[in-house]
């Protein structure tokens, strides 16, 4: 079932069998880094959450706590739940966030037995269609120099 109704500002499609918890914070930070929440806009109530997506309280609470958490949701109040302004950090610090994902993706191309060419276009292309969706221009990513293709 998909959810995305006028009080909850992101698309989510619950899949069977991955939390609950997991897929809404996902959803929500993918609506952040695309652009359909932007800092100071409202982020639903634990009550609104809950009611709309059908999901426990409890369940709901945590996914607001997590993301506030993680410096992405901030409270003000008389305002209720914003989504934060973005603190400045360094490039380094910004791609090291990504360091167990990365690696989990890694390992789940070479187990599939995916090349080093295909994944960076893949990424790439991923890239380019959520940078299309806040009207970003991507970052480019180079092509490796003939001779250099790798298997991962």
């Amino acid at each position: 079932m998909r959810y995305s109704t006028h009080v909850i500002p992101f698309r989510i499609a619950f899949r069977p069998g991955a939390s609950l918890f997991e897929q809404i914070v996902y959803a929500s930070k993918k609506a952040m880094v695309a652009g359909q929440l932007r800092p100071g806009d409202p982020f639903p109530s634990v009550r609104t959450l809950s009611k709309e997506l059908k999901i426990n309280p409890n369940t709901a609470h945590k996914v607001v706590a997590h993301l506030v958490n993680e410096g992405l949701l901030e409270t003000r109040p008389g305002i209720g739940t914003v989504v934060a302004e973005l603190p400045d950090s360094s490039r380094k610090e910004r791609t090291q966030l990504l360091g167990q994902e990365m690696e989990e993706l890694v390992v789940e191309a070479k187990r599939l037995g995916i090349e080093l060419d295909d994944m960076l276009s893949s990424f790439s292309n991923h890239w380019r269609r959520l940078s299309a969706t806040d009207g970003a221009r991507s970052t480019a990513v180079t092509e490796p120099r003939e001779g250099s293709r790798k298997k991962l």
